[in-house]
């Protein structure tokens, strides 16, 4: 398969399936491979998770695994794939707005064609000022607009994650709807209230912002088709994938440390040369 699109296009791709009205479901991966089973299945777009990339080399999450890294894993899962790649970024590895522009231009140059974009500040654990969060929007948009690459802001905001200082559900809601909308105006392409799980606030959302909603995939949330009958665009699945993964070995892990579980291995449809053929694009 040769890959005939520009970053451009991809990020134009990418722009689109948000618009679609089709629910676009991300089951978030960490690496090369299972990036390729996801294209190999039919979707249309890869999306990773910080988690998940932070947790399988050694790290938690929140930043502490090196930008450089990072970049380095990026650059291969963009390189793998012939589909956009959407990446989270945190909240872009910055404390001043010079290194922001300076780690998005590094971002865009391994490929990707979009980003999470958090509006927590990483130093003291807090959400960041609207107006800061909307600075570094632009500042974003700025950055990609001189590489010429459109590139996607899942503008992120953590109000109900770590919005403590507001006291009720409706308190989260109104200072989400308003970051939404502000977000919007700065440039974000899709809004992420990360949490939210009230189908009555997700509504609302959807109707008030005029902009694609991601959710995330969490306890709670209504069903993926009633999330989209109800507008949202877009659900992610955080490291539940990995965890899903994860799972699974464990459960093996159990069954063989007991002498059990050799049918799991002997009659798994997932054979090597199944492997190498997403790899080698043999699908």
């Amino acid at each position: 398969m040769v890959n005939t699109k520009t970053q451009k296009e991809k990020a134009e791709d990418l722009f689109k399936l948000h618009h679609s009205g089709k629910l676009l479901v991300l089951p978030n991966i960490w690496e090369p491979l299972g990036a390729e089973l996801l294209e190999s299945l039919g979707y249309p777009a890869i999306a990773t998770a910080s988690a998940s990339i932070a947790f399988t080399n050694g790290y938690d999450d929140g930043e502490n695994i090196p930008f450089g890294d990072l970049l380095k894993i990026l650059k291969k899962i963009a390189g793998s794939v012939d589909i956009p790649v959407t990446a989270d970024i945190e909240s872009g590895y910055a404390e001043t707005d010079e290194r922001l522009a300076e780690n998005i231009r590094a971002v865009i140059e391994t490929g990707v064609v979009g980003i999470n974009l958090e509006d927590t500040d990483k130093q003291n654990k807090s959400l960041y000022p609207v107006e800061i969060q909307c600075r570094r929007i632009r500042l974003v948009k700025k950055v990609a607009a001189e590489m010429n690459v459109p590139l996607f802001i899942n503008a992120r905001t953590d109000v109900y994650l770590n919005g403590k200082i507001f006291e009720t559900p409706e308190a989260k809601y109104e200072e989400a709807l308003k970051r939404g909308l502000a977000y919007k105006e700065a440039g974000g392409d899709c809004f992420f209230p990360v949490l939210i799980t009230d189908a009555v606030h997700i509504s609302k959302l959807v109707s008030n912002l005029g902009m694609p909603l991601n959710v995330l995939a969490f306890k709670g949330i209504p069903e993926l088709n009633e999330l989209q009958e109800m507008g949202v665009a877009r659900v992610s699945l955080g490291p539940s994938f990995l965890k899903v993964a994860i799972q699974s070995m464990k459960n093996l892990a159990l069954q063989l440390r007991e002498n059990n579980g050799l049918s799991v291995i002997t009659e798994n449809d997932v054979t090597t040369e199944y492997v190498r053929n997403l790899v080698n694009k043999n699908y």
